[in-house]
């Protein structure tokens, strides 16, 4: 088999990353990536711009992320690697491409830790007063010592966390039934479809990460048939509760009542619980936020060991500790940047987008590397264990392209500010990778 489809060697001696990742850990890390941070953290700043059309705009963000899903499960099935969407981008297009794709989401899974973080206490902060950012920087330190630990580790406390949101969303929505109000759909059509598709770079972040089970795919025993039934199976329990909580919501107090509440899930649920609905709410919170921080700075340390590994950072961040298995250095590098990033602007909708810009940009790189493997490396396509046909993959990873690149284009008409930033950050990204690419390449 070609480089291409290979998996990378241990970095230090015969250490490697162990492999003890399931099938319902890999549904629970993807859908538990999305689900609940979400819910609790756009619904309010998409109301303010799409009204009741974010009900065509959550359905409408569902499709081009089944587009993604079935892109990056055909990559899952024939090349399964850990920080998957930066390898296939590095091998299959160019390094320096996926150094600055993935480059962007470096910055991107630092800011996501904090809006997880911040709509965290806001709903903490029901119940009693605290400072919130050191109440963060505690969630973060808990969170780096479960990764530090072990993959296993952080699996099964994410499927524990996800049982018990799944059955709080049930509770509310069961709650809401005699309350839901089909005319909402109508009246979302009635308001044209500019405020729809302004909603929709915010409403797309429901659905970001249900691919999160590729990112792992190195500590997965049987991974080209394992990663992509995690992929399927997360997107359809993201869809189907996502639609569901939304469309609860919405019926309980409407586009305006959303768009004027700070913890928008939580006064939608007042409407149906009552008194009851401040602990319910802010329990699943608690369960969902730490849950999706959890999955996320997993990630986030797997994407900092890969670019280790490969040499576009530093050598050390690709060292795997001797006793747990897992990237101890890129884990404590991920809770360095976490912290440090305590310090940008606390608007919401500024954060929202400086996460949901370069995610785009991600899952376009992906597709570019889906349709070069699909056109130039006829072994990829035959190692595949989802047989799709080289046009087909072709097909869907331009449908993606095209997607990415509009969602992304979109949030410039709400706050151009975040595109300043995610600019800046990869200006000095690219300048180190210029300087250290020509240290490699200069003469002894």
């Amino acid at each position: 088999m070609s480089e291409a489809t290979t998996e990378p060697q241990p970095t230090s001696g015969a250490v490697s990353l162990k492999r003890s990742v399931r099938l319902v850990d890999l549904i629970m890390l993807g859908a538990g990536t999305a689900i609940g941070a979400a819910i609790f953290t756009v619904l309010g700043p998409a109301a303010k711009v799409g009204g009741s059309g974010i009900l065509i705009s959550a359905i409408l963000a569902a499709l081009p992320m089944a587009v993604f899903a079935l892109v990056y499960a055909w990559l899952a099935s024939t090349a399964p690697l850990t920080a998957a969407s930066y390898e296939w981008q590095r091998r299959f297009t160019h390094p320096a491409f996926a150094f600055a794709i993935v480059w962007m989401r470096v910055l991107a899974n630092a800011v996501v830790m904090i809006v997880y973080g911040q709509t965290l206490t806001n709903y903490l902060g029901k119940v009693w007063d605290f400072p919130a950012k050191p109440v963060m920087l505690g969630f973060f330190a808990v969170l780096f010592a479960v990764n530090y630990l072990g993959v296993a580790v952080a699996a099964r406390v994410q499927t524990v966390l996800m049982l018990g949101l799944l059955a709080v969303l049930a509770a509310f929505v069961a709650s809401a039934g005699p309350h839901l109000r089909p005319q909402l759909f109508a009246e979302a059509l009635s308001g044209g479809w500019l405020p729809i598709a302004a909603a929709l770079p915010l409403m797309i972040q429901l659905f970001l990460g249900v691919e999160t089970a590729t990112e792992v795919g190195e500590e997965v025993e049987d991974a080209r048939r394992i990663v992509p039934l995690g992929v399927a199976g997360a997107l359809a329990l993201t869809i189907v509760v996502y639609l569901s909580v939304a469309f609860a919501a919405l019926s309980l107090i409407g586009p305006a009542g959303l768009a004027a509440s700070k913890a928008p899930l939580l006064d939608a649920a007042k409407a149906a619980l009552g008194g009851w609905a401040t602990p319910v709410i802010v329990a699943a919170a608690a369960l969902a936020l730490t849950k999706s921080m959890n999955a996320t700075f997993l990630v986030y340390s797997r994407f900092l060991f890969a670019m280790g590994r490969a040499g576009s950072l530093p050598a050390a961040l690709g060292r795997i500790h001797p006793r747990f298995g897992t990237p101890h250095i890129a884990t404590t590098v991920a809770f360095a940047a976490s912290c440090a990033a305590l310090l940008l602007p606390t608007s919401l909708l500024f954060l929202l987008l400086a996460v949901s810009v370069p995610t785009m940009l991600k899952y376009m790189g992906t597709c570019m590397a889906a349709w070069s493997a699909a056109s130039h490396h006829p072994d990829v396509v035959a190692a595949a264990r989802l047989r799709f046909a080289p046009g087909l993959v072709k097909l869907l990873a331009g449908l993606g392209v095209v997607a990415a690149v509009i969602i992304a284009a979109l949030g410039v008409t709400t706050d151009i500010r975040p595109y300043g930033l995610i600019g800046g950050w990869l200006v000095v990204g690219m300048a180190y990778y210029a300087w250290t690419h020509r240290r490699a390449l200069a003469p002894a």
